[in-house]
């Protein structure tokens, strides 16, 4: 279905001797995955280009790999390649439009097109699936740290295959992948999920914390002072919004952290049935139909986002409930 894709993609990474590769803001296991294990497959590939992974880093992700810092002369005659990205607005680190050319790589709705060619496939079940998917149908070659790293991408963004964007494809993918590499998977889903003790009382926090609506969406705004208090970053906190699935009680949930120097307030949100995407764009944010991101710049629309789940949330039929 993809072949002239991976084509043009591979023809494009060995035309340019300096890449860099972006992903979106808030570091999450498969933007940052695919970004390091995509800069690592084309380096082994073609040993004397220059390429550089990019992006503000997330303390909790540590051991995925170090990130590049950003210079003013990666800019000139450089290919962009923009991970698990949808929008503009949401690229982390650099300006796609002052790039010679810009290639999208996302699983994500379509919401804009702002590279000069876009690969996206919303039933991926991640961008991690699809650095294995373009390898493994072009000239590319992989390495067994590389193959670790998408493999956590993909385990993470569909939490251990749960999630309905787990397809046929996404087993094949990954069954190729442990085949080729013999990758020890369960050493990596302890790296994934290994937690200092901090974190885990600081999820007792939000567990006491949350508030619910009569239609069941449960939000927490963590303010600066809590994050120093429990030693928590503002990304780790929201990357936490994973771990409060089948609830009984609660349909939607939502993090929102406080962002003191840029003075806004970040959010992420999980469903289990109501769409939320939809009203994730109102907001500055957008992603899934059940995984999405806000971006808020007054505290005042906090309340107003929570009453517009609600507002999705009372339609939904659950039957679980």
């Amino acid at each position: 279905m993809w072949k002239s894709t991976y084509k043009k993609i591979y023809k494009k990474i060995k035309e340019y001797d300096t890449i860099v590769i972006a992903r979106h803001v808030g570091a999450d296991p498969d933007g940052l995955s695919s970004q390091l294990a995509l800069k690592e497959i084309i380096l082994n590939s073609f040993p004397d280009k220059k390429v550089y992974a990019i992006g503000y880093p997330a303390s909790k992700f540590k051991y995925l790999g170090t990130l590049d810092k950003f210079t003013e002369e990666m800019y000139e005659d450089s290919l962009l390649i923009v991970v698990d990205t949808p929008d503009y607005r949401r690229v982390d680190g650099a300006d796609p439009k002052k790039f010679d050319y810009c290639i999208k790589i996302d699983h994500h709705p379509f919401m804009e097109k702002f590279c000069d060619f876009e690969w996206i496939d919303a039933d991926a079940s991640s961008a991690a699936q699809m650095i294995v998917e373009l390898v493994f149908n072009t000239k590319l070659n992989l390495t067994k740290s590389a193959a670790e790293k998408l493999f956590i991408g993909i385990v993470a963004d569909t939490n251990r295959f749960l999630f309905y964007y787990t397809t046929p494809k996404t087993f094949r993918l990954v069954s190729k992948l442990l085949e080729e590499t013999n990758i020890d998977f369960t050493k990596l889903y302890e790296k994934l999920y290994f937690r200092p003790l901090n974190e885990i009382k600081f999820q007792g926090y939000i567990t006491n914390n949350f508030e619910i609506t009569e239609n069941g969406v449960a939000s927490i705004l963590i303010n600066d002072d809590v994050l120093k208090d429990y030693e928590i970053d503002a990304p780790t906190a929201r990357n936490m919004v994973g771990n409060f699935n089948y609830i009984k009680e609660i349909k939607v949930w939502l993090i929102i952290t406080e962002e003191k120097e840029k003075k806004t307030f970040k959010g992420s949100i999980r469903s289990r049935g109501p769409i939320i995407n939809e009203v994730a764009t109102k907001y500055n944010g957008g992603g899934h139909v059940f995984a999405s991101g806000v971006v808020i710049n007054e505290k005042e629309q906090i309340a107003e986002l929570v009453r517009d789940l609600d507002d999705v949330a009372s339609s939904y039929d659950d039957s679980l409930s």
